[in-house]
């Protein structure tokens, strides 16, 4: 039984740890809009063309012609898009702003089903409040596009990394909490 209170008192040492983490990068995130959502979208270009280049090598893996034919057109797709997004990276801030959005959305309600199924345990409110938070954010991001671009990746990244990080805090605060008990 000391084993386990142990283990997760170190859990919750290390999702506290985890949530300053959260905190420090959403807070230069937002200190640097215009670098940090600029930086996601070449990371996100960059990855996207190493994922084709892997699928096009993965191609001429497959057991059969039209099989690798078949993945070979998905890697050149691939491929097509990562170079898409790395040659116009406003285009690809358009996009991600839409796909950013539309996260922030979907992520906030499953925070509030998850703060809901949560009460009354500790951190449920900050977990609804953070999903609030998420919400809002998604709307505001579609409601200022087309002029949300780059920025807003930036700022929203990081406030909504901020609050991921004062829930994650408050969820290794609940953790050390009931492993004393």
């Amino acid at each position: 039984m000391n084993e386990l209170k142990e283990a997760a008192k170190s859990g919750g040492n290390l999702m506290t740890v985890f949530g300053v983490i959260a905190i420090i990068l959403g807070m230069l995130a937002m200190l640097t809009p215009g670098l940090t959502g600029m930086s996601v979208i070449i990371m996100l270009g960059v990855l996207v063309l190493l994922g084709g280049i892997v699928r096009i090598i993965w191609a001429f893996q497959a057991g059969s012609f039209g099989k690798g034919l078949l993945m070979f057109a998905i890697g050149g797709l691939t491929l097509l898009c990562g170079i898409a997004l790395l040659a116009n990276p406003l285009f690809a801030s358009g996009v991600l702003t839409i796909l950013l959005a539309a996260y922030f959305i979907i992520d906030g309600i499953f925070e509030i089903v998850a703060g809901i199924q949560l009460r009354p345990g500790s951190g449920w409110g900050w977990m609804l409040f953070g999903g609030i938070v998420s919400i809002l954010l998604g709307l505001m991001i579609w409601g200022q596009f087309p002029l949300s671009g780059v920025w807003a990746i930036g700022i929203l990244l990081g406030i909504k990394l901020f609050f991921v990080g004062l829930i994650m805090i408050m969820g290794g605060s609940a953790v050390r909490s009931m492993a004393k008990e």
